[in-house]
């Protein structure tokens, strides 16, 4: 194994997860196999429980680990599903220690930080390193380490990155600060490989000579440079970036806009949301567009910031007013819910598309209930515990002691139950059966993306039985303590709420939307018969199943609300189905796009 460590000088937030990542798609260009490890200084277990205005985003992974956003960066980059334990802080190493202290494992001998905790992080690195993530059997070529927080031999490579801070109206590159950086992690036994400096402007030829000369770190070729230190010029491929070349030229090219109101509770802080900006970025490069987000801070739509912040009331309003589509994020806590409420209800109303993520997905159930069915006090108990209608509620199995890792966390699977439902026409995908020259086909089935077809030349389906289908189950990733209460299903239902899917245990219902005016019929869905019936404006169910996950309005353009996190798994070339289909909604082709994938391409 290989190993690629990345630290940080001179300030924090200068990129290191950036550059790690883009080491690890250099390397993978490379044709090498690449994993990535992020160590943090913190005490905490995990991110679980940090605020994300402290730390930014909580990113989850399918094993259900709540772990730092640069790992989110790692799956993006490289494409890979990572575990918990690619995230190592100083907490769990110290819980791990304790934990074979308590169990005798030490056998009496005094626990100390030489060698049992250093012991500890080094067993730890290599037993991660060689679990593979990329679909894969066997372990990786190359582990990136990215090393949080600021301050070998021929399979290790340290990669420093630093500040070169521009002074005065001439534009001077100060080097100094930089040096001083190297010089103290060269205090720890640690020597820089190469040096990633982040600049304002790019690093002039007498600068590179500079940190050359007195970091001692030559100046060439960067994937050259890993690759040489690591020893693996011998098998690696020149790098093939073709595919990130044209997507960054095909961002760079783009004219037009989506403008997107994103109204939460932490807009302050971007990279509190940052998965979700990622998710938005890659739909919309995906429909040719480039993604204009207006920042909503939900407490300036409410009606008490109008007597005691009028302005900001005001502009709030303007902006969801001139957004071409809404999306509500998720987030803990009761400040700012009665904005989102009101955002959802202005794009239900108004028919703007709308995505409700988590929380997202709760307040348009609120906000339904109340404007709907006329239930002024509907609430949910973590706002309101004394709510004579309670919609949603604390689910079941949670912790009301503990607040680390006690949620429904990780990927979990939601059988769709109406098959032509948007959610399950967005989450479909294209697979093609070769034909022999007789007109017959082969019978052999291979899947290709969904916009495979888009991309399919008319030689190639001259020679193949290109076909659609609607996505019969989902896996999501999930990180919420509420649900929707089920004893308000019937009474949700009996004013047109339907629901379409539940997940594999049977005992939550995940998809849900609004039908108006659809003909008397009996549905057997899967194993589920459902009897239905429709009055003059909604369309009744009987069926007894619980938790509902996802809500959907058919009359409507767009409005969806999940209680799952599709941001989690949305990757550049990519998107998740949801956030593409907002976009597609918010620029008036999602119903083109939807017939055209009906239809075959």
């Amino acid at each position: 194994m290989k190993y690629v460590l990345v630290t940080g000088g001179v300030v924090s937030g200068l990129g290191k997860g950036v550059t790690a990542s883009s080491v690890g798609v250099v390397l993978k260009a490379c044709g090498l196999r690449v994993t990535s490890i992020k160590i943090d200084p913190y005490l905490n277990t995990d991110a679980g429980t940090m605020s994300p205005f402290e730390h930014g985003e909580v990113f989850v992974l399918d094993d259900g680990g709540e772990v730092d956003l640069d790992l989110g960066n790692y799956e993006r980059f490289l494409d890979v599903r990572l575990t918990k334990n690619n995230n190592i802080t100083t907490g769990k190493i110290y819980q791990s220690v304790l934990e074979k202290e308590r169990k005798g494992d030490y056998l009496g001998k005094t626990v100390q930080v030489v060698p049992h905790i250093t012991d500890a992080i080094k067993n730890w690195i290599e037993s991660v390193a060689v679990i593979p993530v990329d679909g894969k059997e066997g372990p990786a070529d190359v582990c990136v380490i990215e090393l949080g927080g600021t301050v070998g031999p021929d399979n290790f490579c340290l990669i420093h990155v630093s500040l070169i801070p521009v002074l005065g109206v001439v534009g001077e590159q100060k080097t100094k600060p930089t040096q001083h950086s190297v010089r103290e992690l060269r205090a720890l036994g640690l020597t820089p490989h190469l040096l990633a400096c982040r600049s304002a402007q790019p690093l002039l030829e007498n600068t590179k000579e500079k940190l050359s000369q007195f970091c001692h770190v030559p100046n060439q070729n960067a994937h050259h440079s890993i690759l040489k230190q690591l020893n693996l010029l011998s098998i690696a491929a020149p790098p093939n970036l073709q595919a990130w070349t044209k997507r960054a030229e095909t961002y760079d090219n783009l004219k037009n806009s989506v403008r997107i109101a994103m109204v939460g509770k932490y807009v302050g802080l971007a990279d509190s949301y940052l998965s979700v900006v990622k998710a938005l970025l890659h739909a919309c490069i995906a429909c040719s567009l480039k993604p204009s987000i207006d920042w909503i801070a939900a407490s300036d739509l409410e009606d008490e910031s109008a007597k005691l912040t009028p302005k900001d009331h005001a502009a709030a309003w303007e902006t969801l007013r001139n957004a071409e589509c809404v999306l509500v994020p998720g987030g803990f806590g009761d400040r700012g819910v009665g904005g989102m409420i009101l955002a959802a209800k202005y794009a239900r109303e108004n028919n703007i598309p709308y995505l409700g993520i988590c929380l997202g997905m709760q307040i348009s159930v609120i906000e339904f209930a109340r404007s709907v069915l006329g239930l002024k006090r509907a609430n949910s108990n973590e706002f309101d515990s004394e709510t004579p209608n309670p919609v949603v509620i604390f689910m079941p199995e949670g912790s009301r002691t503990h607040m680390g890792s006690t949620m429904r966390l990780g990927s979990r699977r939601t059988l769709f139950q109406t098959p032509d439902c948007v959610t399950s026409k967005l989450y479909g995908d294209y697979f093609y059966i070769p034909v022999d020259q007789s007109g017959g086909s082969y019978g052999h089935k291979v899947i290709i993306p969904p916009f495979g077809a888009a991309f399919c030349p008319a030689t190639c389906r001259q020679l193949v039985d290109l076909r659609y289908r609607n996505a019969e189950y989902v896996d999501e990733r999930h990180r919420h303590r509420y649900e929707v209460n089920p004893e308000a299903i019937g009474v949700l239902e009996e004013a047109g709420l339907k629901f379409v899917g539940k997940d594999e245990t049977g005992k939550r219902m995940e998809v849900g939307f609004l039908s108006i005016r659809i003909k008397l019929c009996i549905l057997e869905l899967y194993s589920l018969s459902v009897v239905c019936h429709v009055t003059k404006l909604d369309l009744k169910f009987f069926c007894f199943l619980r938790y509902p996950q996802i809500l959907e309005l058919p009359s409507h353009p767009f409005y969806v609300g999940v209680q799952f996190h599709p941001e989690f798994k949305s990757r550049p070339g990519r998107p998740s189905a949801l956030f593409l289909g907002l976009i597609l909604a918010a620029t008036k082709q999602l119903e083109a796009y939807l017939n055209t994938h009906q239809n075959g391409c």
